[in-house]
């Protein structure tokens, strides 16, 4: 596949869901992709990208960015606390919030920079024990803790069970969101996207669709 078409079925899904144009962020996943990839879709064109681990970020953008205009960071892999520093100082956006030590993290750090970046709280929407993430049942409270510390909190980020049906998942994670007055839902792969779309999505996360398979 190519960007191209990935952004033709993301306009496609958003007019088939009553969606303005643009409503949906889509996030080029470019990790663990070799440089020629990655440059050949930024000579394309686009400029959000998705990368899991900061220290895969560093070694990767910063030449990119001299090269690129308006090239915008989101991580959206698990974050240790120790590349915290590193991270808010790279991404304009963190996915992966899942637990009070990281937020704690973030709220000292922004003090100190007088700046965050956005945050979306990771919910486990499938309660799996090996996935991170807040579960569905304590996500009012998590939120509400993330707030207390002025941290900026734009949204709700979740990865549905391999295999399963992705949009009950979508419609809990969108549920969670409303009630608690969020207006990001980070969510929808390269084989959900459209049906993220329809149920709410405002960041879409793709990869392989629009890169080809992953190296490993």
């Amino acid at each position: 596949m190519s960007l191209s078409e990935i952004q033709r079925r993301l306009h496609a899904a958003e007019t088939a869901a009553n969606r303005a144009p643009g409503a949906v962020h889509l996030i080029a996943v470019s990790k663990v992709q070799p440089a020629e990839r990655v440059e050949s879709v930024l000579a394309q064109g686009q400029r959000l990208f998705g990368e899991n681990r900061v220290q895969e970020a560093q070694s990767r953008w910063p030449a990119f960015q001299e090269l690129f205009d308006g090239v915008r960071l989101h991580l959206i892999g698990p974050l240790q606390t120790n590349k915290a520093r590193a991270a808010v100082e790279m991404f304009e956006a963190i996915h992966t919030l899942d637990r009070p030590r990281l937020a704690l993290t973030l709220a000292r750090l922004a003090q100190e920079r007088g700046a965050s970046p956005e945050l979306f709280v990771q919910v486990n929407t499938g309660e799996e024990p090996q996935k991170a993430g807040v579960p569905p049942a304590e996500a009012d409270a998590f939120v509400a803790q993330v707030r207390a510390m002025d941290l900026p909190v734009v949204g709700l980020m979740c990865i549905p069970p391999v295999d399963a049906d992705p949009a009950p998942h979508f419609s809990l994670l969108a549920t969670i969101a409303a009630r608690n007055g969020l207006a990001g839902l980070s969510m929808g792969m390269s084989d959900d996207f459209e049906t993220a779309v329809a149920l709410g999505a405002t960041h879409v996360r793709v990869g392989s669709a629009i890169f080809g398979a992953r190296n490993a």
